[in-house]
């Protein structure tokens, strides 16, 4: 997601506007997240309304007064402004984590065309890799407030930070009952039979961002598949049940 502002400047929407410059800093605010780019003007009647319903939604995500654990979730700000007074007046109250391009950047108007915005306010909705997973979320967000981002979620397949599938299951059944029907909404289609999960390049752990069995724990283990309990008993997956029974002594 980083390379979409590849060789351009980023700022976050702090006191000390500070700049993310170099590829490690943006690719430590945008990769492995949803991305929102947000297509507003501080002089358009529409935005002054939506910014505050955009506003909460992000709030509620990520800030850890309302959550856990922040959102795996990014906002950058497309000003559509006339004038740098204006779109700093527009930032002013939105949150601190916002990102957004300089002014004088012309990137703010290709984003415009790239993703042909046709009107404001416009959210686009961007998968890890930089495919649209919807062109304008306004109305979805006004609607379901935070809700969609759980829908949003599940159809990108963004990696957990904390959490990774079991890679022992050929055809893994869905994550939800209603995974179907997000994939089906958003059109994002199911990967190809045995290559759930995998990447360019393939290789050992690929699947996984270049990591290794998640488990981790039988380093003399070569077999893949994990142990499960299941009410006394240990069930390897491909193996016998092997039942512990109490002894009557």
């Amino acid at each position: 997601m980083s390379s979409l502002f590849s060789g351009h400047i980023l700022i976050r929407n702090n006191s000390d506007q500070d700049e993310l410059d170099t590829e490690v800093e943006l690719s430590h605010r945008l990769d492995n997240r949803l991305v929102l780019l947000f297509f507003g003007a501080g002089s358009c009647p529409q935005c002054q309304a939506f910014a505050p319903v955009l506003r909460d939604f992000f709030v509620r995500l990520t800030d850890e007064f309302y959550v856990l654990r922040a959102a795996q979730l990014a906002l950058v700000y497309v000003s559509q402004d006339p004038t740098e007074e204006q779109q700093d007046l527009f930032l002013r109250d939105m949150p601190k984590k916002w990102l957004f391009l300089p002014f004088e950047d012309d990137l703010r108007r290709d984003l415009g065309r790239r993703f042909s915005v046709q009107r404001l306010p416009a959210v686009v909705v961007l998968k890890p890799g930089g495919d649209v997973l919807t062109r304008d979320a306004t109305d979805e967000i006004q609607r379901l407030g935070p809700t969609c981002f759980a829908n949003w979620l599940e159809a990108a397949e963004v990696l957990d930070r904390s959490f990774l599938q079991p890679e022992d299951l050929d055809d893994p059944a869905p994550r939800s009952l209603t995974e179907p029907l997000r994939r089906r909404k958003y059109r994002v289609d199911p990967a190809a039979p045995g290559t759930r999960g995998s990447r360019e390049g393939g290789g050992p752990g690929a699947g996984w961002g270049g990591c290794s069995d998640p488990g981790g724990g039988d380093s003399g283990m070569t077999h893949p598949r994990r142990r499960r309990r299941v009410r006394g008993a240990v069930l390897t997956p491909g193996f016998p049940l092997i039942l512990r029974t109490k002894s009557n002594s």
